[in-house]
């Protein structure tokens, strides 16, 4: 059965709509690539990259945090409220999440108590405490290092949806994000794969949109008493574990260097330097000379998201990229 969520945007107020990150949100939902690596191919390349480090983890508990419908309770995938959450602030507030929140959630992803994995089950406070010391040590080991360039990826994409909405409205990004999220007059809707099916109003609350890395689907709570929040599949999720060496047209390589043109080749979606470092397999400070340079010559343009600066090829870099590949 096909279930759908609706979100009732308050008099469909521009300010009910905000975008965040969710480091907390991520490590969650990447336990349904771990568990059924077949269903999200995206990701294969990091979970080879880090087989050797979840051997030490507590992988018996972290595993029965998901179902086989893709579930995961709702206390671990909370509502971000910036671009700019930090994974220490959502792991204390993790910590500090009342037993019985806890012990409902996991009913819901587990709802028959005989079926339930038995390393759930026990004192709620222990459970707890186990919890979060095997999501910490998940993130450390299989996070915290590539987690700059996962968020440059993600931050990216919240800097394109700004300027569609800009250009061409808010249903226009709604339309976007995904084939199963539309506005709809004042209703957004979401249609999901499982049979959750219900409708609420953002009055108050405002509606957040986080990009994943983790999701084929636009992803809701399961519980329409939580905050209304939708997680959809961020843009350049696909190339993010490539080591990208894109041949720049010769001409243009004669013209302003190699390594200028790949970069140019390469900035046709928002990055910020420390992601195009990673792309290109060199260091930040080399990639930061070409960029500032790039620049000033007018063939990107700049935006400043949070901490990072992205960087995206303007309308001359465009057309001197289409010039030298001859066809113009």
């Amino acid at each position: 059965m096909v279930g759908q969520a609706e979100y009732e945007l308050a008099g469909s107020d521009l300010g009910e709509v905000r975008f965040a990150l969710s480091p907390m949100n991520e490590l969650a939902l990447s336990l349904r690539t771990w568990r059924e690596p077949g269903r999200y191919p995206l990701q294969l390349a990091w979970l080879q990259r880090t087989e050797a480090a979840r051997t030490g983890l507590d992988g018996e508990l972290l595993l029965a945090l998901t179902n086989a419908d893709m579930w995961t309770p709702d206390f671990l995938t909370p509502r971000p409220w910036s671009p700019l959450t930090r994974f220490d602030e959502e792991l204390a507030a993790l910590a500090a999440t009342p037993l019985d929140v806890v012990a409902d959630d996991i009913a819901e992803v587990h709802p028959d108590p005989a079926t339930r994995p038995a390393v759930l089950k026990g004192r709620r406070d222990r459970l707890l405490r186990r919890i979060t010391r095997a999501l910490a040590a998940y993130w450390t080991a299989c996070f915290e290092p590539w987690w700059p360039r996962m968020r440059a990826v993600l931050e990216a994409d919240i800097v394109f949806r700004g300027r569609t909405i800009a250009r061409d409205g808010l249903a226009a990004m709604f339309a976007d994000l995904s084939p199963q999220i539309r506005l709809v007059g004042d209703v957004v809707q979401v249609e999901l794969t499982s049979d959750v099916r219900f409708r609420r109003s953002t009055a108050g609350e405002g509606l957040t949109l986080a990009p994943s890395l983790f999701t084929r689907r636009p992803t809701v709570p399961i519980a329409p008493a939580e905050p209304p929040l939708i997680l959809y599949g961020a843009r350049g999720a696909g190339t993010l574990w490539e080591r990208d060496r894109p041949r720049a047209p010769d001409a243009l390589a004669a013209l302003i260097g190699a390594p200028r043109a790949r970069l140019l080749a390469v900035l046709e979606a928002p990055a910020s330097s420390t992601e195009l470092a990673v792309r290109l397999g060199v260091t930040t400070s080399a990639v930061n000379q070409h960029l500032r340079a790039m620049r000033e010559a007018g063939l990107l343009t700049s935006a400043r998201h949070g901490r990072s600066m992205l960087y995206l090829r303007s309308q001359l870099g465009d057309a001197m990229l289409r010039s030298s590949s001859g066809r113009l």
